[in-house]
């Protein structure tokens, strides 16, 4: 609904999404409309959105592959270019989220292959606020920032700040995962709230509870019964609201009276455990960004300087409230911070898993050996199954951050020679990702001991899943049965035992293993592993990920490497220290078996080493 500024938006949400791809099969876009004359109210707006979608649905369809009776057919009427390619899924975003079962109905209208897998959710898939699973992976990735803060968020009286209401799906569900939490004050586009000195969380969170429950709800629909003194909700427009001594002195302000944007800018500012973003917008830049760089017009007023948070850990729920700037100027004066599309992953690879569930089980329904019932009973049954292995997924990205984290203070020198290597590979520009850009930018770091910053991980973090992906798709390190185990480990357990048989024809078959393997290798052995192991070996990544697989087994490494995730009572740093030990023994031996082998390195002849 912004004319002046979608493209751009879109643009951001693609930066971000390039990301998320690390975690989802197959790679994924960004695509968008805005209505250039929309009517008057809201409600008429959203109609005709509506039927705009409808357009937009077509228009892709329209130009797709599709495949009959096995066949793939082309488009009529459309000169391709491409080679075949008729997979095409549509997630809900932002304005579309409640049209998965239309774009499904065009799917069916079209005879379009996937059926119902064409637009994930709807009635008949996840629905994300109900599973909650955007706000769970988030508070996965928080969870591991205070780990290393020595504090439990979830017993542990923590202060949070937050951007968004009870009533939307991130900050709705993300403010209900812990009964210990204060909530301090939150803003969205309509209401500031501030509670300064909460005395009783249990009772705040049920009134949060009930927000949540409440469709529609609104800040202003608080009990202020509950508000502690000097609290209360007010008018975000508001030209002025009164600041009472407690307000004063919970955001370190000695002014007694601010408008509504001078009062977010101090939430923003404010001296706190947690700051939890579950809003649109983007409300912080680093100190050397115009407003103009965060590309955000409407949020120009509110925004802040990295430099100015005194918040201790971000959660970042909700998509580009942070300029990637900012999150490497915050992280460098020592807060806790990962990237949007590291914390808020949970939505896309839900989504992915359960169009790649459901294109799975569409054999057996052809077949006749699962009827449409059965099929629709075994998606709901599985569906917290599908969680946990989501949530996996943030559990592994946000942990091997913190692995990276300190293999760069112990040995700069190997992820510049990473940055090198990715760069050629598949096209990382340091300068456009904000990495360290020179050798002698690296020198200064190891020289202060610095490191490389987790914000600055998140994107090697992506571009090496790139990179590895990219080969190990495009050449299997394996036969199919050797690649078969990986294909189970993505799907629910009740499906890999019901229709395990079928696994094989799965359409996207390679782009599962590939990325499960991906995820496998760098969530463990770090950004650095494959690139080292590459140049020192001169052998493709697909051989050297042959090998680590092999070492992995050799050394029953995957049951080490549980137990020490299970541990949670041993201090973060001893903890990683014996995790990147693991790893450094999994990365000699990866070595010597590509050193000492010849031919093309597979997972049968690394295994056959094993004696």
């Amino acid at each position: 609904d912004r004319l002046d500024d979608f493209r751009s938006e879109i643009l951001g949400l693609m930066s971000t999404q390039m990301l998320k791809n690390a975690v989802i099969v197959p790679v994924g876009a960004k695509g968008g409309f805005v209505l250039k004359t929309p009517p008057d109210t809201w409600a008429e707006a959203r109609a005709q959105a509506d039927r705009y979608y409808e357009v937009f649905i077509r228009g892709l369809l329209d130009v797709t592959d599709n495949i009959v009776g096995g066949e793939v057919l082309r488009p009529d009427a459309v000169v391709c270019h491409d080679e075949p390619d008729p997979y095409l899924v549509v997630a809900a975003d932002k304005g579309t989220a409640h049209l998965s079962d239309t774009a499904n109905r065009l799917s069916a209208a079209y005879g379009f292959w996937l059926g119902d897998a064409f637009a994930s959710g709807g009635s008949i898939g996840y629905d994300h606020k109900v599973k909650g699973i955007t706000a769970k992976g988030a508070w996965v990735c928080v969870q591991r920032h205070f780990r290393e803060l020595g504090i439990d968020p979830e017993k542990d009286p923590i202060t949070c700040v937050g951007i968004g209401d009870m009533s939307g799906d991130v900050f709705g569900n993300g403010l209900l995962l812990s009964k210990s939490l204060h909530l301090l004050g939150a803003f969205d586009h309509r209401h500031i709230f501030l509670d300064p000195t909460p005395i009783d969380s249990e009772r705040a969170w049920a009134e949060r509870k009930r927000l949540f429950d409440k469709k529609g709800s609104k800040w202003s629909d608080y009990d202020p019964d509950l508000i502690s003194a000097g609290g209360g909700v007010f008018d975000r427009g508001a030209k002025s609201i009164a600041l009472w001594p407690e307000v004063r002195k919970r955001l370190g302000t000695e002014l007694t009276e601010v408008s509504g944007d001078e009062l977010i800018r101090l939430l923003l500012k404010a001296e706190v455990d947690l700051l939890w973003n579950g809003g649109i917008g983007t409300y912080v830049k680093s100190s050397t960004e115009t407003h103009q760089d965060a590309r955000d017009p409407a949020n120009d007023r509110v925004r802040v300087d990295a430099s100015q948070l005194r918040c201790r850990v971000i959660g970042e729920g909700g998509n580009l409230g942070m300029t990637q700037k900012s999150r490497v100027e915050l992280a460098d004066l020592g807060g806790y911070v990962n990237a949007d599309a590291i914390d808020n992953s949970g939505g896309v690879d839900l989504s992915d898993h359960e169009v790649n569930l459901k294109t799975l089980l569409r054999h057996p329904l052809d077949t006749g050996a699962l009827t449409q019932e059965a099929r629709n009973a075994l998606i709901v049954q599985v569906g917290d199954e599908v969680c946990e292995l989501v949530l996996g997924d943030n559990f592994g990205q946000a942990l091997a951050l913190s692995l990276d984290v300190v293999r760069s203070k112990r040995e700069i020198w190997g992820f510049h020679h990473t940055m090198l290597w990715l760069k050629d590979q598949v096209g990382l520009s340091r300068q456009v990702e904000h990495l360290p850009p020179t050798a002698d930018a690296i020198k200064m770091r190891k020289e202060l001991h610095k490191g490389i910053l987790r914000p600055e991980l998140t994107k090697l973090l992506s571009y090496s899943k790139m990179a590895l992906a990219r080969s190990v798709i495009s050449d299997p390190p394996g036969s199919r049965e050797e690649m078969l185990p990986f294909v189970r480990d993505y799907f629910p357990k009740a499906v890999v035992d019901h229709f395990g048989d079928v696994l094989t024809k799965h359409f996207l078959f390679n782009e599962i293993a590939g990325t499960v393997i991906t995820n496998r290798i760098v969530d463990a052995g770090g950004v650095t592993l494959v690139p080292l192991i590459a140049g020192a070996t001169e052998r493709e990544p697909t051989e050297v990920a042959a090998a680590y697989l092999a070492a992995e087994e050799i050394f029953g490494a995957r049951a080490v490497r549980a137990t020490l995730h299970r541990d949670v009572g041993t201090a973060s740093e001893i903890l990683y220290g014996a995790m990147v030990r693991l790893e450094d023994a999994l990365l000699a031996a990866t070595r010597a078996l590509l050193w000492t082998s010849s031919g093309r390195a597979t997972l049968g002849s690394m295994r056959a080493r094993k004696d």
